[in-house]
């Protein structure tokens, strides 16, 4: 048992990986290649996605990984990936336009314009997602409107893991972590919604079969096993949509949400229940579903590390010695001697906002501005996590952190006595990978079931006890315009 291993192919933004995780949730070996978008054809500044290319990328990452794994068994393979992209596909998977990018712009008009299909609100209530011009919605609107006759000789849309996993197998499927992001479902009934289908003259027909996570896809066909050098015949493993994994490999069990923390934060949670009604008030706002049948995933995200980014540039020019601007806000007390960053400056889900700083003297520093926008910034996750438990229908009792902004000790103090609960700061930074690799291992029997995957893995994190100082920001909170 403890030489056995699982393969997760991990097609992030920045790069494409190979993974190899063992039994007990440990990385063995990983290999990683840029990966980049192309530009279209008929308009450089559009962005679209090579198949091929993603799978040579995986080819040549498979080469680096598995001279590393002798003596070890490749038990299954699965894939992760980014959400909501995919493609219209014939009879044999063989595209029929290019993969649209979440990063290609040609699909913001058609979201402006999406109340001439549907009514934004009812859509948002019926899917649970936001509205991302980069949703899956968007893009099978652009191309009703501007390549209709490719309908005609389509068989399916397969989102990108699909894609990936039809390469790997020959099979047709529909990971249902990678529908949730698609703003095409009845997120409640987990099915394709015939109401939005219907709006924009999409059949049910062009989505494959929805698979769960941790279900066997097919064999590895042997094309393939040769093309990547991994043994032939072993199972490809259903995952999906890498933000589901990242919850699982976080450890979160129901009702515990989590905080990915980087240049934006999203605050996540799997619950049994949602209100959709909620959503469309709640600025940046989505709802997803779970690796696990019957979960949720309601979220909400704000720029975060965006405005660090941006006070760095301002007061230390040059430098990346976060370690100094931590300890410059450190010294300085609770409340920051008065200097407010108003959270408005934070802005919104589409990145645009207005705040000022008020409290200045003479006698201020630029770990001031540091600490100020650090304290702004846990005083908006106080007010989201509220918005998330009344979404959810859930009591938060412990926040877990992931992510870069994780890393900061000072962050993650305030972050507690803001919030006046326990926050846990997970030391494992491959959480998607971990999560998909569960899910691997128990559909390949290396496990049981999920559970037993999990529970054979040791988690390790930092725990930030609220403090001294959680009463003066209480007082802070409720004197703040949030």
């Amino acid at each position: 048992m403890s030489q056995d291993v699982v393969i997760v192919l991990d097609c992030g933004a920045t790069n494409v990986r190979a993974i190899a995780v063992g039994n007990l949730g440990q990385i063995i070996a990983k290999a990683a290649v840029a990966n980049a978008t192309q530009a279209a054809v008929e308009d450089s500044h559009w962005h679209q996605w090579s198949l091929d290319e993603i799978l040579q990328r995986f080819q040549v990452c498979c080469e680096q990984l598995v001279p590393q794994l002798t003596g070890l068994t490749i038990r299954a393979v699965t894939v992760t990936t980014f959400g909501v992209d995919g493609a219209l596909v014939d009879r044999q998977g063989e595209l029929l336009y290019p993969v649209i990018s979440w990063k290609c712009p040609r699909t913001v008009a058609v979201m402006e314009q999406v109340h001439r299909y549907l009514d934004p609100e009812l859509l948002q209530r019926e899917s649970g997602i936001g509205h991302f011009s980069f949703n899956t919605l968007y893009k099978l609107i652009w191309l009703k409107e501007n390549r209709p006759e490719l309908f005609a000789q389509a068989d399916a849309w397969l989102f990108i893991s699909s894609l990936i996993n039809h390469r790997l197998t020959g099979r047709f499927t529909t990971d249902r972590t990678m529908a949730g992001t698609s703003q095409l479902l009845d997120l409640k009934r987990e099915c394709f919604s015939a109401t939005i289908l219907n709006a924009i003259d999409v059949p049910a027909s062009l989505f494959p079969t929805m698979v769960e996570a941790g279900e066997v896809i097919g064999p590895l066909q042997g094309a393939l096993a040769t093309f990547l050098g991994l043994p032939e015949g072993i199972p490809v493993i259903a995952a999906g949509h890498d933000t589901q994994f990242a919850l699982v490999g976080s450890g979160a069990a129901v009702n515990q949400p989590v905080l990915s923390s980087g240049t934006w934060e999203i605050l996540m949670v799997r619950s049994q229940a949602v209100d959709t009604a909620a959503l469309p008030a709640i600025a940046g706002s989505t709802c997803e579903l779970d690796a696990q049948a019957g979960l949720f995933n309601p979220g909400l995200q704000w720029l975060a590390s965006g405005v660090l980014e941006w006070i760095r540039q301002l007061y230390w020019p040059g430098s990346s010695d976060y370690q100094q601007m931590i300890d410059e806000a450190t010294a300085i007390p609770a409340g920051c001697d008065g200097v407010r960053m108003n959270p408005n400056l934070l802005a919104n889900a589409e990145g645009i906002g207005q705040g000022v700083f008020s409290g200045l003297s003479l006698d201020t520093t630029r770990g001031h501005f540091y600490r100020a926008a650090l304290e702004a910034l846990a005083m908006v996750l106080k007010k989201q996590l509220g918005q998330l438990e009344q979404i959810g229908q859930f009591n938060t009792d412990r926040l877990l952190l992931v992510g870069g902004g994780s890393r900061n000790p000072l962050w993650n103090q305030i972050k507690a006595d803001v919030l006046g609960i326990p926050v846990f700061a997970i030391d494992e930074p491959e959480t998607t990978v971990l999560g998909a690799a569960i899910y691997a291992m128990a559909g390949s029997g290396i496990h049981p079931h999920v559970d037993a995957a999990r529970q054979a893995i040791t988690a390790h994190f930092t725990t930030f006890e609220p403090a001294a100082d959680s009463a003066r920001y209480q007082v802070i909170y409720k004197e703040s315009a949030l």
